[in-house]
């Protein structure tokens, strides 16, 4: 019996265990916290290229993207990470509180952290995507969810949903492990590469 390496439920089939293994390398890489940024960033390189008709090698290319993006990468994801983590740090503190100034700094605190999540997303991408400076950098992502408001909110409750829904079903995390991140910046692609065209465009 000879198989046809042509047979699209084949390389369908290759396709999906490329995205796990992607995935799971994903993960790992992540480990150390601190590689988080230079990880992101080369799982959106590799995604944003397979999302333009499946071209590029997401699997091979990761490495080369980890390594290319790890220097600005990692200095965005510092930058972002230390005011991110003084702004949840702010909810949680005005969270224990009961009076309606506190519920409002607290739900400021909130919407100030997302907004923080959604510049440390786009500074991975536009890393992934763009040779621009740190500082640059830093300024269009913190622009960009402003510019695209709608979209933004999908690059930012996709991350999120995966969460909640690990949170909530914990048995979801075995889809998370496996291929849940690779999907999640493959859909996100889709939207970063809007963005940015329409960005070019304007």
């Amino acid at each position: 019996m000879k198989i046809n390496p042509e047979n699209r439920n084949l390389q369908g089939m290759t396709s999906f265990l490329g995205l796990i293994a992607l995935n799971v390398l994903y993960l790992i890489t992540c480990l150390p916290i601190v590689t988080i940024g230079a990880a992101t960033s080369a799982l959106y390189e590799v995604m944003i290229r397979y999302s333009d008709d499946e071209s590029g090698r997401p699997l091979k290319d990761y490495f080369p993207a980890f390594g290319r993006n790890f220097l600005r990468a990692t200095m965005l994801w510092l930058a972002l990470l230390v005011p991110f983590l003084l702004l949840v740090v702010g909810a949680v503190f005005w969270s224990g509180h009961p009076s309606v100034i506190a519920g409002a700094a607290m739900v400021l605190a909130i919407i100030a952290a997302a907004y923080v999540f959604a510049a440390f997303l786009y500074a991975m991408a536009l890393t992934a995507t763009y040779a621009n400076t740190f500082r640059q950098t830093l300024k269009n992502a913190f622009l960009l969810p402003l510019a695209e408001p709608v979209r933004t909110l999908g690059v930012v409750l996709i991350p999120i949903a995966v969460v909640c829904i690990t949170i909530a079903v914990p048995v979801f995390g075995i889809i998370l492990a496996t291929i849940g991140c690779s999907i999640g910046a493959y859909v996100s692609a889709f939207l970063f590469r809007k963005v940015f065209e329409r960005r070019r465009a304007a």
